[in-house]
């Protein structure tokens, strides 16, 4: 890692009013370091607004106190699939397990918000089965099918699975509010990372600039389900325009969410059912041959109101949830009582949270989510 200086130097330039990525990597490329770009940075725009040194100083403490760790893009360990962009974050600040950054087999699997049942239970078992060939599963930690891709990579590999979740926030802020048992799952096994500083609250300005670390970061992009609303269809646009693999999961014509998946898959995004679909692709190293048009995707189907987990005909109990309590039972002791494989306990689990029945907690349990 640069030492304290040099990182002092690259906060101080990329929280500047008016200085962006863009125009970092052109400063450092004219005077050739950091603190050659602070002392000219004017030279090339007269609006930026250098921020105060010590308040860079300030940002490096904080992140410190919350054991936050900060690269930039000198270091080793810094995605070298992110460095091929050219607006790629020249900060990148981390919570959680850094060496899941290691791991260069990537893929990202987004989708939709409003997400249906099966678009969720279809999300979590691609990424479950992902995980378990050692592909790290990356997505943005929105409800619906990011969520689900995230628990999907956490039950895997004995509930032990790593996944990374980029963020519009800044590291320290579980966003949405209702992700924050997911947030803090994540961090335990996989890692959390953003460009934005400790203590950044959400805005809508910042998301789509999380979408293209979240399409730069991976070899490939899986999009679930996506209407014309949808800003995983920005990722995807994203994933093509960087020449990375992209991936989509066909659905039924008369449901908008499958609008988004069906027009990529007709530009030319290769048809995904299931992990080994993406796997075997990725092994052939097929060069992506796609260009994609938004605005083909731009179906005006009303949407069928998303029933609540109360009104769904949930799958029917598997003998599974008998060696459950509300106060929770460690899987080791379900596999052992149940006689299956760690993997098939695994992926009953998941399908019972994808349900609402059951919620994880720490120290590898699981428990009845109580009726109310």
């Amino acid at each position: 890692m640069q030492n304290y200086e040099e990182i002092i130097n690259i906060l101080q330039l990329i929280n500047s009013e008016n200085l962006g990525p863009v125009t970092f990597y052109k400063l450092i490329k004219e005077f050739g370091s950091s603190a050659e770009a602070i002392k000219n940075a004017n030279s090339i725009n007269k609006k930026i607004s250098l921020l105060d040194r010590d308040e860079a100083v300030r940002i490096f403490e904080e992140a410190n106190k919350k054991n936050i760790t900060i690269i930039s893009y000198l270091d080793d360990i810094y995605p070298d699939a992110l460095k091929q962009i050219s607006d790629a974050p020249p900060i990148l600040y981390i919570k959680g397990d850094i060496k899941t950054l290691l791991n260069p087999n990537r893929i990202s699997i987004v989708g939709v918000r409003n997400a249906s049942i099966n678009g969720r239970k279809t999300a979590s078992r691609i990424a479950f089965d992902l995980t378990n060939q050692d592909i790290v599963v990356v997505s943005g930690m929105a409800r619906g099918i990011d969520a689900s891709a995230h628990k999907g990579a956490l039950y895997a590999k004995q509930q032990k699975g790593p996944t990374i979740a980029v963020l519009g926030t800044g590291v320290d802020i579980p966003y949405p509010e209702e992700n924050k048992q997911l947030y803090e799952q994540i961090v335990e096994q996989g890692c959390v990372i953003s460009e934005l500083c400790p203590g950044t609250l959400p805005q809508s300005g910042n998301f789509p600039r999380r979408n293209r670390i979240v399409a730069a970061l991976s070899a490939g992009t899986l999009v679930v389900e996506a209407n014309a609303q949808s800003g995983s269809l920005i990722t995807a646009k994203q994933a093509a325009d960087y020449g990375k693999l992209l991936f989509a999961v066909p659905g039924a014509p008369s449901d908008a969410r499958s609008c988004g998946p069906n027009q990529l898959i007709k530009q030319g995004a290769f048809l995904a059912e299931n992990a080994d679909d993406i796997l075997k692709t990725m092994q052939k190293s097929i060069k992506p041959q796609i260009k994609i048009n938004l605005s083909a995707c731009q179906m005006k189907i009303p949407l069928e109101k998303e029933k609540s987990v109360s009104e769904q005909q949930l799958k029917p109990e598997t003998k599974i949830i008998d060696y459950l309590s509300a106060d929770g039972v460690y899987v080791d002791e379900v596999i052992r009582a149940s006689g299956m494989s760690a993997s098939e306990v695994a992926l009953e689990l998941l399908e019972l949270e994808m349900n609402g029945q059951i919620e994880r907690q720490s120290g590898n349990k699981v428990a009845l989510v109580k009726q109310k």
